[in-house]
């Protein structure tokens, strides 16, 4: 591998955490795995710790915005945590040497199409619910809370995927009427310590590359920066579906599906992202068409 590319790979991924929030073990891992050729368990510990290094800088921002849900934290953390870092563990129960590359393939790839879904569901979830209003308290579910946090932080520690989707998105679940930048930002914060422990899981276990983790950190940085500086001028929605059909083939592929499905069901999901993202962007228009016809009658 040579250390340009790897740089370039970290500056795409830091673009896309930088412009949607999302993007780090769902995009980093099957690009080092698909295009790199990096060995899967290599791969998963070291996306963990780029991402480990890149979470506590959007969390920073979301604190000083007053973002964090703190009682949904006392519920989530205490069990994602440990079950992060018993996930780097599981690993080694699967297997060694190439029958193990090709599981971690198929669970990589599993995880990778439960963001799909999850991220496409995160799409309707919420709609027509009434957000909190700014006194109102909110009504914790302290054990579909715990559940939440145990099952994510399986599935982050084995794959480094679902930190910033699949969590994310059974929170949407969960919690309907919270506001989409109060679950980024508890979802930011609560990620520091599930991904921390499971980095520290795959470093006792063996399975970092230092040096990999460092080529990678040089341009997720830089590009991070860059990809929040134009965050507000590019449609973000048109970005998380290209990401969406991204990971569709991404999984697709790692559970060695023909080329040509792959390409037929991204293509599906790219339309149906387009129609979507169309439907939204007239939504508006036809609202302040509405309110304008009003207040003209009401002038009248």
């Amino acid at each position: 591998m040579h250390a340009l590319e790897l740089i370039l790979a970290g500056v795409l991924v830091g673009v896309s955490v930088g412009l949607t929030g999302m993007g780090g073990g769902v995009l980093m891992t099957p690009i080092l795995v698909l295009l790199f050729g990096v060995d899967p368990m290599a791969a998963v510990g070291s996306d963990l710790l780029v991402a480990f290094c890149m979470k506590p800088v959007g969390a920073f921002v979301h604190h000083r915005a007053g973002s964090i849900r703190w009682e949904i934290m006392r519920w989530l953390v205490p069990f994602s945590v440990p079950a992060a870092f018993s996930g780097a563990f599981l690993l080694d129960a699967m297997g060694s040497g190439p029958e193990l590359a090709t599981r971690l393939k198929l669970v990589i790839g599993s995880a990778l199409l439960l963001a799909v879904v999850g991220m496409v569901a995160g799409t309707f979830v919420g709609r027509g619910r009434a957000p909190l209003t700014p006194g109102e308290r909110l009504t914790v579910r302290p054990v579909a809370t715990a559940l939440i946090g145990l099952f994510g932080g399986f599935i982050v520690g084995m794959t480094s995927v679902g930190s910033g989707t699949l969590i994310i998105v059974l929170l949407m679940l969960t919690y309907p009427r919270l506001r989409a930048r109060d679950l980024v930002g508890s979802d930011l914060v609560q990620a520091i310590p599930l991904v921390g422990a499971a980095t520290l899981g795959h470093v006792v276990a063996g399975h970092v590359e230092f040096g990999l983790a460092g080529w990678l950190l040089l341009g997720a940085i830089p590009g991070i920066a860059l990809g929040a500086r134009f965050a507000s001028e590019v449609p973000n929605a048109v970005l998380r579906w290209m990401l969406t059909v991204l990971l569709l083939g991404s999984g697709l592929a790692l559970w060695h599906v023909p080329t040509g499905l792959v390409i037929a069901a991204s293509a599906a999901l790219a339309i149906a992202g387009m129609e979507v993202t169309a439907r939204r962007s007239r939504r508006p228009a036809a609202l302040r068409y509405l309110e304008l016809t009003a207040a003209v009658r009401r002038s009248r």
